[in-house]
């Protein structure tokens, strides 16, 4: 949105967040890691939107194949509410010209080289994308 607006706008990326700058991208819906995942779910045909599932998500993550469908569930309705896929959004970030940072210590760690992902990524470690958010007027963490 920022960069919609014309403003100028870097992303930094590490730990699992490096992993969308990967060529390819395998995004999955693990609700046993995470703990904010509503029990209402919101996705997944209109029969089965706002059921009240009775198991805390640690059980529901560990029933084999829930993640699957789970994925498979989310995509779905990304797509019928018109939400961008993840690789659509990086792209529109790319044609914006958004500073797009890896982390070097991320890498690292991972065993990821520049080659594991798309063109156009710099890599640097905290202090370089500190660098760019020092001067800017807005910051967002997540």
């Amino acid at each position: 949105t920022a960069a919609a607006m014309d403003m100028e706008v870097g992303i930094f990326f590490t730990f699992y967040g490096l992993t969308l700058l990967k060529k390819n991208i395998e995004s999955k819906v693990a609700p046993h890691t995470n703990p904010a995942m509503p029990m209402k779910m919101p996705f997944g045909p209109d029969k089965f939107q706002n059921i009240e599932w009775p198991f805390p998500n640690l059980i529901m993550g560990n029933i084999p194949g829930f993640e699957t469908v789970a994925t498979s569930l989310m995509k779905k309705t990304f797509k019928k509410k018109g939400v961008a896929t993840i690789e659509e959004l990086r792209s529109i970030c790319m044609e914006s010209d958004v500073k797009l940072i890896g982390c070097q210590m991320t890498m690292d760690v991972f065993g990821f080289s520049k080659s594991d992902f798309i063109k156009g990524v710099d890599i640097g470690g905290a202090a370089t994308f500190l660098s760019f958010a020092a001067d800017a007027d807005i910051q967002l963490f997540i």
